[in-house]
């Protein structure tokens, strides 16, 4: 088992150097910084871009007195704690960070906005390891991932390179909603991650949209504003996860759950009896 966890690795290793090799450098685009909604009310540039950011700070702090405030969460194995810990900081930083970066948007106050988002899109890697393959692959992983996620950010401030953050970010977009629909899962509510993955995507669109979305509200609210708002239900939907889940008893994965009803859909709708009505004509005889 331990050489084949060397093996992964291994592998994982030589498809990131092939990639470094065979794909050109990614420079962070100065139009990046451009804005559609540079309004200042009370005295904060780009307000709305500032406060949007609120809701991260709220719910990370929520998340993390909610893990070790009597163990409402009921997170039983310690790195399921540490993963969890390391995902509501990153959680809360986000809070800080992005707003600190939108007073003044710049490759060097944009560290600050996305290193926090490594930090919980590389915990939350972590946390599917424990609960979906092995708890101590995945708690050994917390801390390589989390570094991972660092350099990425210090390759791209130091090279003007954006290929490893690039995976850092758009890796978990893949993999999570992979890894909540084949594995079987330790706990119940899974579909609370591909609610949380929809909502990641739909921010996303409303980040590429942001001009546009500006237009089409007519200057009310822009596109990064509600980018923010959606990013920021991610972790709101997973905290619900994490409050409601009970133990598996029975690990069966989305996937196997959705063919299973799927069947029995069809087999209903092949036993459901079809009536038929005949029709015949009755002559009619005419009086004298």
């Amino acid at each position: 088992m331990k050489k084949r966890t060397m093996y992964a690795w291994g592998l994982a290793l030589l498809c990131f150097v092939v990639l470094m090799i065979v794909t050109p450098a990614i420079p962070q685009s100065q139009a990046y910084h451009d804005f559609a909604d540079k309004r200042e009310f009370f005295g904060i540039p780009n307000t709305l871009n500032v406060i949007s950011n609120f809701p991260f700070l709220v719910v990370g702090i929520i998340g993390l007195v909610l893990c070790y405030y009597g163990n409402y969460m009921k997170l039983s194995l310690q790195g399921e704690l540490w993963g969890w810990t390391c995902f509501y900081l990153g959680v809360a930083a986000v809070g800080i960070g992005s707003s600190y970066y939108h007073l003044n948007p710049n490759d060097a106050t944009l560290v600050w906005d996305r290193l926090p988002m490594t930090i919980a899109f590389t915990s939350i890697i972590a946390i599917f390891i424990i609960e979906r393959i092995d708890e101590r692959k995945g708690t050994i992983s917390i801390l390589p991932l989390l570094l991972a996620g660092v350099i990425s950010i210090l390759y791209w401030r130091f090279f003007d390179d954006l290929r490893p953050y690039a995976l850092v970010q758009f890796l978990p977009c893949i993999a999570i909603p992979l890894m909540a629909i084949l594995l079987p899962p330790m706990y119940t509510h899974s579909t609370y991650w591909l609610w949380a993955a929809v909502f990641y995507l739909l921010a996303k669109v409303e980040e590429a949209g942001d001009k546009v979305i500006y237009k089409w509200t007519y200057h009310i609210v822009s596109g990064h504003t509600l980018k923010h708002l959606c990013a920021a239900m991610v972790p709101v939907f997973l905290t619900l996860m994490l409050a409601k889940r009970t133990i598996e008893t029975e690990r069966q994965s989305l996937l196997k759950i959705w063919k299973v009803s799927w069947t029995e859909y069809r087999k209903k709708d092949n036993d459901t009896v079809v009536e038929t009505y005949t029709y015949t004509t009755v002559p009619v005889v005419e009086s004298q």
